[in-house]
């Protein structure tokens, strides 16, 4: 049974998300002896900061494609070189006999730039076998068995690079649910110690109760922080006037 695709939670960005936990974690250590009436103790503070930690430790997913892209590269370069191989013993066969013949066709390079890595890959190991069988044939050509034995090192190094190719995307697939999983979990934790944060400070403590306050967007949260602290500062003014 295939597995079910695993989806995010929140609808903000995870460097968002990273940066909304670190600062409730810093109001929960600020109010922690209200959030132990409500079970919330030190130990679970810890938990929720190692969660956050194991969450940043995640390679990001700009990293994981700049290494598939790599992959990618050096998978194109090496199917340069089996094209180049192919060539070096085709042109020497096509010296002997006619491309539309069927020596020369036996060959299988027909449309070469147009195949698929695995059909390019079968491609070059065939030119490999069947240049061997005629090898003596061929010979007037100039062609040799170290021609044939630079074909066979340039398609096994072709086959290796796809192989890496497929590893990075699989890393890339794993890596991503992985954290989607991790960045889930702290997304829930997030939302549980907000809803004790604003059942603490409902009733006695607007500034404080907006502290736990999720936004879903940075800039929504950039407007919010801008009201409060105007808000604050217009407080402290009125403050400081009454005295």
């Amino acid at each position: 049974m295939k597995k079910q695709a695993i989806n995010r939670e929140y609808n903000f960005p995870d460097s968002d998300l990273y940066a909304q936990c670190q600062e409730r974690i810093r109001y929960i250590q600020r109010d922690q002896k209200e959030f132990e009436t409500y079970a919330y103790d030190a130990k679970k503070i810890e938990a929720f900061v190692q969660l956050c930690q194991r969450f940043s430790g995640m390679p990001s997913d700009d990293e994981l494609v700049g290494e598939q892209m790599n992959a990618t590269q050096k998978k194109n370069d090496a199917r340069e070189k089996l094209k180049s191989a192919i060539r070096s013993v085709m042109t020497r066969v096509a010296s002997k006999y006619n491309q539309r013949s069927g020596h020369y066709r036996k060959f299988g390079t027909y449309k070469m730039n147009d195949m698929s890595d695995p059909k390019l890959l079968l491609c070059g190991r065939r030119v490999v076998r069947v240049g061997e069988k005629m090898l003596n044939f061929l010979a007037e050509t100039g062609l040799r068995q170290s021609h044939l034995d630079t074909l066979r090192q340039s398609a096994a190094s072709f086959e290796n690079a796809i192989h890496i190719q497929q590893d990075k995307i699989s890393d890339r697939d794993i890596s991503v649910e992985k954290r989607i999983e991790v960045g889930n979990e702290m997304y829930r934790e997030l939302v549980l110690v907000c809803n004790i944060g604003k059942d603490v400070w409902a009733e006695t403590n607007r500034s404080k109760y907006e502290n736990y306050t999720i936004y879903e967007s940075n800039n929504e949260q950039k407007k919010a922080r801008k009201k409060r602290l105007k808000e604050e500062a217009e407080a402290k003014a009125e403050n400081e006037k009454a005295d």
